[in-house]
């Protein structure tokens, strides 16, 4: 299992008002509600990271480990899309990994891009949508692994 995951607007609200607080390993904290969120659903799934986040060139897999660790988030696998060098949309980024891979692992998206709702209905109705000023929550938690779980019966 998979999840596509983005960083501001899901593990960090956007809220203009109030600056992010950055941590000792020089990134922006995820809000609590995020993190118990994630961790709900990585612990009910054992589901692996997909990094689609802008900042994922930031730094190398080893880095983003200690991050998600540091902020009390035990991940089992993560990954990244690769750099976007075509400064391709979001959409277009996870259409092509779909694409590409032709994947039969299950997998969720977890974005507030609006874009997003644009994918074909394949892909698109695996994604769960945040608003950007609240990020993750528990009910959108268990809205993913109700879905990451529903593929898992189609399969079987």
């Amino acid at each position: 299992m998979l999840i596509l995951l983005d960083i501001d607007g899901v593990m960090v609200p956007a809220n203009s008002w109030k600056r992010p607080e950055i941590l000792e390993d020089n990134f922006m904290n995820f809000s609590l509600q995020a993190t118990k969120a994630l961790e709900k659903i990585i612990s009910s799934t054992s589901a692996d990271i997909l990094l689609t986040t802008s900042h994922k060139d930031s730094f190398d897999l080893n880095q983003w480990k200690s991050i998600f660790e540091n902020r009390g988030i035990t991940v089992n696998k993560i990954d990244k899309l690769p750099k976007n060098v075509n400064h391709l949309s979001r959409k277009d980024e996870i259409l092509n990994w779909f694409n590409s891979n032709k994947t039969t692992e299950n997998f969720i998206i977890i974005d507030d891009d609006k874009s997003l709702n644009a994918l074909p209905d394949v892909v698109k109705n695996k994604l769960i949508q945040t608003s950007a000023t609240v990020g993750l929550t528990d009910s959108l938690a268990d809205e993913a692994i109700r879905k990451l779980k529903e593929q898992l019966l189609e399969l079987a």
